[in-house]
């Protein structure tokens, strides 16, 4: 990963870990809590694709890992960010820019459902239960609902720095075109052909005015003398 991807990453990280334990861990909603952290690790991954959402999925969920009041083996969260990141990343279009917002969202909805299954599954390999006594169905749709309601207020944000840090013209392009960008490919593209077109004909037709129109004062002339 480039050197300023390295810094907005962890710098984008480190805040979202600590507004998730200072203050959404204390908010104390029934079922799961949002997880700041993981709609910060698909943010980034849609603009870095499936290796650099990997890469900051394992450095997000080590750091959670660790940070207290961490109370799961070290490593079980690091596994789980770095799936989803990766799979998250390979939902990011070849040309960059994601054109609608329902793609986004359903990524982040799968990301919750697929975070909490995952965490729960590697739990119950280490001999970890707590989810079957919470209730697994329960914690599935609360946390899918949380982070769908804070995913618009984070992931686009996310998305806009890291286009910024990594100089990417579609982020000055999409600041510039107001939400037009979507189909003014082509809508220009083909508007200027037919512009053109129009434009050459009319300048046919005006050379063809002039040129009679000489024709015309050379006959009047020659009638005259």
């Amino acid at each position: 990963m480039r050197v300023n991807r390295i810094l907005l990453s962890t710098a984008l990280v480190v805040v979202a870990l600590v507004v998730q334990v200072s203050v959404l861990a204390r908010l104390h909603l029934p079922g799961a809590v949002p997880d700041l952290l993981l709609l910060t690790v698909v943010g980034l991954a849609l603009v870095y694709g499936q290796v650099g959402g990997a890469l900051v999925g394992f450095g997000a969920g080590l750091l959670a890992d660790l940070a207290p009041p961490a109370d799961h083996a070290a490593g079980r969260y690091a596994l789980v960010l770095c799936v989803i990141g990766y799979f998250a990343g390979l939902v990011k279009p070849e040309t960059g820019r994601i054109k609608s917002a329902t793609a986004p969202m359903v990524v982040v909805v799968a990301a919750a459902i697929g975070s909490t299954l995952l965490y729960a599954l590697v739990g119950a390999l280490v001999g970890d239960t707590a989810a079957r006594h919470v209730g697994l169905a329960g914690l599935l749709f609360s946390a899918a609902l949380y982070d769908l309601l804070l995913a618009p207020f984070v992931v686009p944000g996310i998305m806009a720095l890291a286009r910024r840090a990594d100089n990417d013209p579609l982020a000055e392009a999409g600041s510039g075109s107001k939400g037009t960008d979507i189909s003014s490919g082509w809508l220009s593209a083909g508007t200027g052909l037919r512009i053109g077109g129009q434009r050459g004909g009319l300048g046919a037709l005006k050379n063809k005015a002039r040129t009679r129109t000489a024709r015309v004062g050379r006959i009047k002339g020659v009638k005259k003398l």
